[in-house]
C-alpha cells in the first residue's frame, strides 16, 4: 500500500516536464492595510483553470504562453481584473480594494464566485469568516469563534455553556485545535462558557472534520486551524469593545511601512470588579472572586518576496478564588494556555515554497486549597517543543504536491499533588513527568487527473516513543505493589509506528456539481482522561504508554455537492462511517489518586467505538442576506469489555439528530441582523436505576452507562448591531463647498439576546432524596439544573 501511494505520487508529477511551462506567482494582499489573504481564490478565464491562496497569501500556477485574464473575487473586497501576457515567468502581487464602491469591471468576476464547493476534492473542510462571527448572537456579549464552529452540521456543543465541541462521534480530546500553528490543549475560559480565542485578533479560520490532508495528523477527529492577523502594515489604529462582563483592546500598525507590522490584543473580565463591593468584609465569602484574561501579539518583517518572518504569541489565564471565612477555607484555581511561533517562510524559485516553524505550547492547571494550617496541591499539565518544515512545489496548474517533517518534545505532568500541615509535609509521589518523542513525514499530491477527476493522495508515517526517567508498577487486585521497572534518562520505554495513508477524489458531474469521496487512516498518541461528564480543567493529558496504546481511527467518506445561480447558494450532503480502537476510559468507580508507587494509567479502561452519520448543508455565501443551514443525522456507541458487562453503550455526546440555523442581514449602512436557532437531542448520562439504604444512609445502583438522555436541546439568539455614520460633511476652507471625510473614530453597538424565548435547558440532572430510611418513607426525585435563562446583553465596540 505504502508503496504503491508513492508510486501513484511520482507518476502524478510526471506529466509536468512533457513541455515549457511559465509560471504566474505573487502575493494577494488587502489593499488598504497591506495584510496578506488567505484561501483567496484566483481564476485564470482562457485556461479555465484557478489556484487560491495558502496561508501566507501566496499562489503559484504554470501555464502555457498566452495572454490571460485573471479574476480576483473575494468576499468584502471589490472585483480585480488584469490581463498578462505570460511568455516568461511574472510575479503578480495582487492589491485588493477594500468593497467601498458600487462600480464593477467590465467583465465581472462576481459571476466567477469561488466554486471551491465542488471543484476541489475537500471534504467536511469550511471556512468560517470572522467578519460574520462578529455580527451573530452572542453570549453575554462576547463574541466567540468556538461557539460558530458548533453550529456546522456534525459538530455538535459539549452542552450548555460549553465551548467544547464533538466532532462525528470523537471526543474533545480528538480535535487538533492550532493558533499560528501552535496546539492548544484547553480551549476554554470561564469552566468551558467561553473559548480562549479574542475575534479582533483572528484573520481566518477553517474546520476539517472530513478526510484529512496529510499534513495534519495527531489527531482522530478534526482540525481547526486558527490564524492571527499580521497587523495593519500601513496605518496605526486601535479597536476594540466594551461589554458587560469583559473589554478588549487591540492596537496594530506599520513598524517600517509595507515591510514590517505588529499587532496586540488584549482582553479580561471584570466579574471580580463587579462584584467585589457586594461582597462586604464581613461576609463568609469576602475574597472570592473569579477572572480570565488572554493577550495576542504578533510581529513580522518582510525582507523581501521571498523571505519573510513571522513572530506570535498567545498567553491567557484563569484565576478562581473561593473563601469561606466561617470554615477557615480557601481555595485558588488558576489555569491556562501560553503558546509561541516563530516562521519562515522561503520561496525557491517560483514554485517552491518553504514554510519553517518553531513552536512552544504550554498548558497548566493548579488547584491550592488551605482550611486552618493543613494544604494541598494539585497541578497538571503539558508542555511542547515542536519543530516542524512544509514544503508547497506547485509543478503546473494540474498539481499541488506538498512534503514535510515535524518533531514534538513532550513533557507530561498528568497529576502531582502536595500536602503539608504546619512545618510537616507528607509524601504522596512528589511531582511526577512524563516524557516522550513525536515524530511524523508526510508527502501528498492534489492533482487533476482529467477535467471530471481530480484526487489528493497522501501518506504520513509517525513515530511515537515514550522516554525514561520512569517506573511502571505491577500491582495485584487489591493494589499491593508486585514489581518495579525502573528506565532511565532518555530510555525508550514504549515505541509505536503509524502508518497513515489519507485518500479523497473528485469526480465532477457537470460545471456545479460533483461527487467526492475519501478514506483516511489516523493515530493519535496523546490522550485526555476526564472524570467528570463534561470537558474541565481537571481533565488530565498523558501519552501513548506500554499499557495505553495510541488512539486509531479510518474513516470513510461519500458526499454530493451542487451548487446554484453562478455559485450563490451552496449545498452538500455527505455520509461517512468511523471505526475507533484503544479508546479509553475510566473504570468503574476509579478516580485520580496520589503518585505514591502508582501510574496514571493504571486505573483505565480500553475499547472500541464507532460512528456514522449523514450531514446536509445549504448555505448562501454572498450578498445583504446569507447564512447557513445544517442537519446532522448520527448515532455514536462505545464497547468496553469492563463497562456494561461489554454490551454496546452510547456516547455521551450520541445525538440522533442535531439542526442548526445561522442568518445576517445587511439592511442598510446602519443595521446588521444576526439570528441563530440550535436543536439537538439531549446528552446520554447514567442514572441510578435503583436504591437501597445501608446503617440508614441511602446508596444507589446505577444502571448502564450513558443509559438515560437528557431532555432535548434548543434555544434561538438574535442581535442587531447599529453601526455610526462612517463620514462626517465638513467645508473645504478652499473651495467653501461641502465635502465628506471618513471620521477617525469608528463605532457601533450590538445588542444580542441569548435563548430568546427563555427554554429552560438541561445543564445538571441529579437525584435529590427525600424522607426518613428507617420510617421507610425514602422519595427519590430526578430535578434539573438550568443555567441561563433569557440573557440580553449590549456591547460597544470602536474603531480610530
Amino acid at each position: 500500500m505504502k508503496n504503491l501511494l508513492f508510486f501513484a505520487l511520482i507518476m502524478s508529477a510526471l506529466p509536468s516536464f512533457s513541455q515549457t511551462k511559465y509560471t504566474l506567482s505573487g502575493y494577494v494582499k488587502d489593499g488598504k492595510t497591506g495584510e496578506s489573504l488567505i484561501s483567496c481564490p484566483i481564476y485564470i478565464k482562457e485556461a479555465k483553470a484557478g489556484i487560491s491562496t495558502n496561508v501566507y497569501g501566496f499562489y503559484s500556477i504554470s501555464l502555457d504562453s498566452g495572454t490571460y485574464t485573471i479574476g480576483v473575487n473575494y468576499p468584502t473586497f471589490d472585483p480585480y481584473i488584469d490581463t498578462i501576457t505570460l511568455n516568461k515567468d511574472v510575479r503578480l502581487n495582487i492589491e485588493l480594494k477594500p468593497e467601498e464602491s458600487e462600480e464593477l469591471a467590465e467583465f465581472t468576476v462576481r459571476d466567477e464566485r469561488t466554486n471551491d464547493n465542488t471543484e476541489s476534492t475537500d471534504m467536511g473542510r469550511m471556512d468560517l469568516d470572522i467578519e460574520q462571527v462578529k455580527v451573530l448572537p452572542a453570549f453575554m456579549g462576547e463574541v466567540d469563534v468556538l461557539k460558530t464552529v458548533q453550529f456546522l452540521p456534525g459538530v455538535q456543543s459539549g452542552g450548555e455553556g460549553n465551548s467544547g465541541f464533538y466532532v462525528r462521534g470523537g471526543g474533545p480530546d480528538q480535535n487538533l485545535i492550532l493558533l499560528d500553528e501552535a496546539p492548544v490543549y484547553n480551549a476554554a475560559h470561564l469552566f468551558g462558557f467561553f473559548s480562549v480565542f479574542n475575534a479582533d485578533a483572528i484573520k481566518n479560520m477553517e474546520i476539517i472534520k472530513g478526510t484529512m490532508p496529510a499534513n495534519y495528523g495527531g489527531r482522530l477527529a478534526s482540525v481547526l486551524d486558527i490564524n492571527m492577523k499580521d497587523g495593519d502594515y500601513r496605518d496605526y489604529h486601535a479597536s476594540g469593545g466594551i461589554g458587560l462582563i469583559s473589554s478588549r483592546l487591540t492596537v496594530e500598525g506599520p513598524i517600517k511601512k509595507d515591510t514590517s507590522s505588529f499587532i496586540l490584543s488584549g482582553r479580561r473580565t471584570y466579574i471580580d470588579v463587579l462584584t467585589k463591593p457586594l461582597i462586604k468584609e464581613d461576609s463568609p465569602f469576602f475574597g472570592t472572586g473569579y477572572y480570565f484574561y488572554d493577550l495576542n501579539a504578533k510581529l513580522n518583517y518582510r525582507f523581501s518576496d521571498k523571505d519573510r518572518l513571522f513572530a506570535s504569541g498567545y498567553f491567557g489565564r484563569d484565576v478562581f478564588n473561593f473563601a469561606s471565612a466561617d470554615a477557615g477555607f480557601q481555595m485558588n484555581v488558576p489555569w491556562g494556555n501560553a503558546t509561541g511561533s516563530l516562521r519562515w517562510n522561503h520561496l525557491f524559485g517560483d514554485r517552491l515554497f518553504m514554510n519553517a516553524t518553531a513552536i512552544y505550547s504550554d498548558y497548566d492547571f493548579a488547584f491550592g486549597a488551605t482550611q486552618d494550617d493543613f494544604s494541598l496541591r494539585l497541578e497538571s499539565g503539558i508542555r511542547d517543543a515542536n519543530g516542524k518544515v512544509d514544503f508547497t512545489w506547485y509543478p503546473n496548474e494540474d498539481h499541488n504536491v506538498k512534503f514535510g517533517a515535524n518533531y514534538i518534545y513532550h513533557i507530561f505532568t498528568p497529576s502531582s499533588v502536595t500536602a503539608e500541615q504546619g512545618e510537616t509535609e507528607f509524601d504522596l509521589g512528589g511531582k511526577k513527568k512524563i516524557y516522550a518523542n513525536e515524530i511524523s513525514a508526510y508527502v501528498l499530491d492534489d492533482f487533476k487527473l482529467t477535467d471530471r477527476i481530480k484526487m489528493n493522495v497522501g501518506y504520513r508515517q509517525s513515530l511515537f516513543q515514550q522516554l525514561g526517567p520512569f517506573t511502571r508498577y505491577e500491582k495485584d487486585a487489591v493494589g499491593n505493589v508486585l514489581s518495579e521497572t525502573p528506565y532511565e534518562r532518555g530510555e525508550v520505554v514504549a515505541q509505536y509506528f503509524g502508518y497513515e495513508p489519507r485518500f479523497a477524489m473528485r469526480y465532477k458531474i457537470s460545471d456545479s456539481a460533483s461527487i467526492k469521496a475519501g478514506v483516511s487512516h489516523n493515530y493519535q498518541y496523546v490522550h485526555l482522561a476526564s472524570i467528570s461528564g463534561i470537558s474541565l480543567p481537571t481533565d488530565i493529558w498523558f501519552p501513548s504508554t506500554s499499557l495505553v496504546k495510541p488512539q486509531i481511527n479510518t474513516q470513510y467518506s461519500i458526499g454530493f455537492f451542487k451548487n446554484f445561480q453562478k455559485n450563490l447558494y451552496e449545498f452538500s450532503v455527505e455520509l461517512y462511517y468511523k471505526d475507533m480502537n484503544n479508546l479509553i476510559e475510566y473504570a468503574e468507580g476509579a478516580e485520580p489518586s496520589d503518585n505514591i508507587n502508582n501510574n496514571v494509567d493504571a486505573d483505565l479502561v480500553f475499547g472500541t467505538g464507532y460512528s456514522y452519520g449523514a450531514e446536509f448543508f445549504f448555505k448562501k455565501a454572498y450578498g445583504d442576506f446569507n447564512g447557513w443551514v445544517g442537519y446532522t443525522w448520527s448515532k455514536t456507541m462505545r464497547i468496553f469489555e469492563e463497562i456494561n458487562n461489554g454490551d454496546p453503550f452510547p456516547a455521551k455526546y450520541d445525538r440522533r439528530h442535531d439542526l442548526s440555523v445561522v442568518a445576517t442581514y445587511k439592511l442598510n449602512e446602519h443595521w446588521t441582523f444576526g439570528a441563530a436557532f440550535v436543536f439537538g437531542n439531549g446528552n446520554n448520562i447514567t442514572m441510578p436505576a435503583g436504591y437501597y439504604v445501608v446503617d440508614g444512609q441511602t446508596a444507589f445502583d446505577y444502571g448502564p452507562r450513558n443509559s438515560f438522555q437528557m431532555p432535548n436541546y434548543h434555544r434561538a439568539d438574535l442581535s442587531a448591531t447599529w453601526y455610526a455614520d462612517e463620514f462626517k460633511t465638513i467645508i473645504d476652507e478652499e473651495t467653501g463647498k461641502e465635502k465628506k471625510v471618513k471620521k477617525k473614530l469608528q463605532s457601533s453597538v450590538t445588542i444580542s439576546v441569548y435563548n430568546a424565548y427563555n427554554r429552560a435547558n438541561p445543564f445538571v440532572i441529579f437525584i435529590d432524596t427525600d424522607g426518613d430510611a428507617a420510617a421507610g418513607t425514602i422519595t427519590n426525585t430526578a430535578k434539573q439544573v438550568t443555567l441561563f435563562p433569557i440573557l440580553p446583553a449590549v456591547t460597544w465596540n470602536f474603531k480610530f
